[in-house]
């Protein structure tokens, strides 16, 4: 069974940048497309990237495109999300989900896999 463990979040400042991670363990990422979502207070789980299974091809929502890089090191069996520029907008818990083969799903539903989320506070 695929375990994901989200890690990185933190306390920023407006301006800053964080690298979220999000460890597997029970089975090797190299056949499962990963996606990062986050949600805020009182809204609903927002997708924000997607990385293929097949050929690492990358995803990502407008709203986030140039600044959030998302990336995988099949050799470590993880995957990350790169934050830069950070916003108090972008306040929120991060979580990472995987999906076995298929193509890059952009909804929570697309998703069989989640971890428990890591907390982003952007704030000075």
């Amino acid at each position: 069974q695929l375990q994901l463990v989200e890690s990185g979040g933190g306390l920023v400042q407006p301006g800053g940048s964080l690298r979220l991670s999000c460890a597997a363990s029970g089975v090797t990422l190299d056949y499962y497309v990963i996606g990062w979502f986050r949600q805020a207070p009182g809204k609903g789980r927002e997708w924000l990237s997607c990385i293929s299974a097949s050929d690492d091809s990358t995803f990502y929502a407008d709203s986030v495109e140039g600044r959030f890089t998302i990336s995988r090191d099949n050799v470590k069996n993880t995957a990350y999300l790169q934050i830069n520029s950070l916003e108090p907008d972008d306040t929120a818990v991060y979580y990472c989900a995987a999906e076995a083969l298929g193509p890059c799903g952009l909804g929570p539903d697309d998703f069989d896999f989640w971890g428990q989320g890591t907390q982003v506070t952007v704030s000075s």
